[in-house]
């Protein structure tokens, strides 16, 4: 709060989705004149998608994997009707770590209680409903792993409410080699380079969101060696979870996962914080459902401006016009 910056040209925002809209626009609104603003992510969150359909963000893609990226293999692990394949999800890790390479076990809770808060745990979705059944915690994962299918492996444990001390040295202890195997909470999501990791195992995986799936896929198939992301989940055949997991497996373009999400959770509201969900500006459209009327309206609008900006032969337009620039909700639609 207390960094001012003399002129402020450019503000530039990595992994966008990890911040909120008044996060974002804490930077932007330190310039005295709006600076050109960058943002940057691998998974647009609905409503960024939204914003490029109306036009308030240009886009640019970058299509290709970085050098020394390996393409990375995503399927879906369903324990509902066949709960003995888990036991093939631990042969394939010891399998890799054999190969003489590194495993994530990534899990949605820290602990056994029900009633926890995971550290990334996604809100359901409309249609969704999730049982209160135990999920898979780090610390209950981690001890039967060791003990069970992957005993006599080296084991470690991360979660957010661990010492930072210990956080720091786990992390380098699996980086240098000195573990095969780090069971974790999300805080891997981003940051974390380890090049000879080239398995992912994310249990309950139903309960992450569309960005975190590809997000966590990522950490993965970072050193040339092919990936490897097993989806271990209990969600039933046609539900929502199932739908979202299937969609992750089927394709590693983050955008065209960036639509599944917006479709499944909506755009939030683009004249608003909202960065997802049922709460919309919108009335009668739907950003997927009517892209194509969005798209030609945002034509026909830039046409009519240009041969009157003044809007004076649409005055029932120009008035509507001025009382939403005179509403607070203005404001947001230049927040990215």
């Amino acid at each position: 709060d207390v960094v001012q910056f003399a002129d402020l040209g450019l503000v530039v925002v990595d992994e966008q989705h990890r911040f909120g809209v008044e996060q974002r626009a804490a930077l932007t609104d330190k310039a005295g004149t709006p600076p050109h603003v960058l943002v940057m992510t691998a998974t647009p969150i609905p409503r960024t998608v939204a914003m490029t359909v109306f036009g308030d963000l240009e886009t640019s893609t970058l299509s290709e994997l970085p050098a020394g990226r390996a393409p990375i293999q995503t399927t879906v692990v369903p324990l509902v009707d066949a709960p003995h394949w888990i036991e093939r999800v631990w042969q394939r890790a010891r399998e890799e770590v054999e190969k003489g390479h590194q495993v994530y076990v990534v899990c949605p809770r820290i602990s056994g209680d029900v009633t926890e808060q995971g550290e990334g745990d996604a809100p359901a979705v409309e249609g969704e409903t999730r049982p209160q059944r135990p999920l898979a915690a780090v610390e209950e994962v981690a001890a039967e792993l060791a003990e069970g299918p992957l005993a006599g492996l080296r084991v470690g444990l991360l979660h957010g409410r661990l010492p930072a001390e210990e956080k720091d040295r786990t992390m380098r202890a699996f980086a240098a080699g000195e573990l095969d195997v780090l069971v974790s909470t999300t805080v891997i999501e981003v940051g974390v380079d380890v090049a000879n990791a080239t398995t992912m195992v994310l249990l309950d995986a139903d309960r992450f969101g569309v960005s975190q799936l590809h997000q966590l896929r990522g950490r993965v198939g970072r050193g040339g060696l092919p990936g490897l992301c097993l989806l271990v989940s209990h969600a039933e055949v046609g539900s929502p979870a199932r739908e979202r997991l299937d969609a992750v497996a089927s394709t590693t373009d983050g955008f065209e996962l960036s639509r599944v999400d917006l479709e499944q959770r909506r755009e939030g509201d683009v004249l608003g914080a909202s960065q997802s969900g049922f709460t919309s500006s919108l009335r009668d459209l739907r950003v997927l459902r009517d892209e194509k009327t969005i798209l030609h309206a945002r034509e026909v609008s830039s046409r009519v401006l240009d041969e009157d900006p003044d809007l004076d032969s649409l005055p029932l337009v120009r008035d509507l016009v001025l009382d939403l620039e005179e509403s607070v909700r203005t404001e947001f639609a230049t927040r990215s």
